[in-house]
């Protein structure tokens, strides 16, 4: 398979991964904006619940296997978050597209052949990275360096490699026995009975 070359189920796809995780980033802003104050003894541990945003950019590349396609689907669930009401307004779609680009890299890096644990565990973290960079230089940009944006960084970084990364490779793999990825390169890895 060409890993450049998508196909209509491929964009189809990710436009479904998109929309369905919008819905689920539009609910999560209410379980951050929730957990935030609760957290407020140590504000960088709010970063432990990062992952979840992310799980597109890492989701998308293990079904389709076509680069580009974390950016796509992530940079689209932002798009579409932020038409459901995201109250971080038009910096969402950067911060997405960002997040998507970390998400994407693993998989690039692998020339879109390693598709195993590794590489979506970095994969969530890379994501995880970008998009805790974006917070802290836009919307902490005077928070104390140690005291804030490296362990900010770092947790989510640890959080998205387990949410984004573990979590995407667990739902593919529950997927898997269903046979609605068997149209994908990911569906042809599940065991014929």
């Amino acid at each position: 398979m060409n890993p450049s070359r998508w196909r209509t189920v491929d964009i189809l796809t990710c436009a479904v991964l998109a929309v369905a995780f919008s819905v689920v980033f539009w609910a999560w802003n209410f379980v951050w904006a929730a957990l935030s104050p609760a957290l407020s003894f140590y504000p960088p541990l709010a970063a432990v619940v990062y992952g979840l945003w992310l799980i597109p950019a890492v989701l998308a590349p293990l079904i389709v296997r076509k680069a580009g396609a974390g950016i796509f689907t992530e940079g689209l669930a932002a798009l579409m978050s932020l038409l459901l009401g995201s109250p971080y307004g038009m910096t969402v779609i950067y911060q997405g597209l960002l997040q998507g680009l970390g998400g994407e890299l693993p998989f690039a890096a692998g020339r879109y052949r390693r598709f195993g644990n590794a590489t979506a565990l970095a994969a969530g973290a890379l994501a995880g990275v970008a998009g805790t960079l974006w917070d802290v230089f836009y919307w902490y940009p005077d928070a104390d360096l140690w005291a804030f944006k490296v362990p900010y960084v770092a947790i989510a970084a640890a959080s998205s490699a387990i949410v984004a990364g573990l979590g995407s490779k667990g739902l593919v793999k529950a997927m898997l026995p269903t046979g609605v990825l068997d149209r994908f390169p990911a569906g042809r890895e599940r065991q014929r009975i």
